[in-house]
């Protein structure tokens, strides 16, 4: 059995190594980072406000309270 220690780093070398020998992976890492930026950034801010943001204590339990019960 091999050491949790080596497995790691087995692990870590065989992904480094394979990044380091990408030519298009490295375009393609970017534009998936960029959609992720894209998706949970920017669709948050503009689209998914938080809909209990203002309320207090009390008003939260009642807004949750009446969802709950539709």
């Amino acid at each position: 059995m091999i050491a949790p220690f080596a497995l790691l780093s087995r692990i870590w070398h065989f992904y480094r190594d394979g990044f380091r020998q990408m030519t298009w992976g490295r375009t393609l890492w970017v534009i998936i980072l960029i959609k992720l930026f894209v998706i949970f950034v920017v669709l948050r801010l503009f689209f998914f406000r938080p809909a209990l943001a203002g309320m207090d204590e009390q008003q939260k339990g009642e807004a949750v309270g009446t969802a709950l019960t539709r």
